[in-house]
């Protein structure tokens, strides 16, 4: 169910999507989640587009959208380093990274690149706890 309490382990991109190529998969999702796949749709013509969800692997309440991954397939990326990549899709979302949207893994690759390695890498662990609490070894 939804809202029933996820782990921390890290969970690939093919898990909770909430918009694929075509919206095949997972539904649209919460109001974030619909202005982030529109933004990115708009602005950079995506032939592949994935919007993941990882608010609540997070420590959020329930419906809280805070902590998202993209992955985005674009011609638009041809020619262009990582940075730049990750760039146009920030800027993209500038108005969301300045409020609700509290952090955002970004995987930005060609449609050369995506049809020779069509997997995206997992999500990052949760590290648990708050961001004010370090972890020690």
């Amino acid at each position: 169910s939804p809202n029933s309490p996820l782990s921390c382990s890290p969970s690939p991109m093919r898990g909770p999507l909430l918009a694929a190529a075509g919206g095949a998969m997972g539904g649209a999702g919460g109001p974030l989640a619909r202005t982030i796949r529109a933004k990115l749709t708009a602005a950079l013509q995506p032939t592949h587009l994935e919007v993941r969800d990882d608010s609540s692997r997070h420590g959020g309440p329930p419906g809280a959208e805070t902590h998202f991954g993209v992955l985005v397939v674009s011609g638009r990326f041809a020619g262009l380093p990582l940075l730049q990549r990750h760039r146009l899709v920030h800027e993209a979302l500038r108005a969301e990274l300045a409020g609700p949207l509290h952090a955002l893994q970004v995987i930005a690759r060609t449609p050369q690149q995506w049809q020779s390695d069509p997997r995206a890498p997992p999500a990052p662990p949760c590290l648990g706890g708050s961001k004010r609490e370090r972890h020690r070894g």
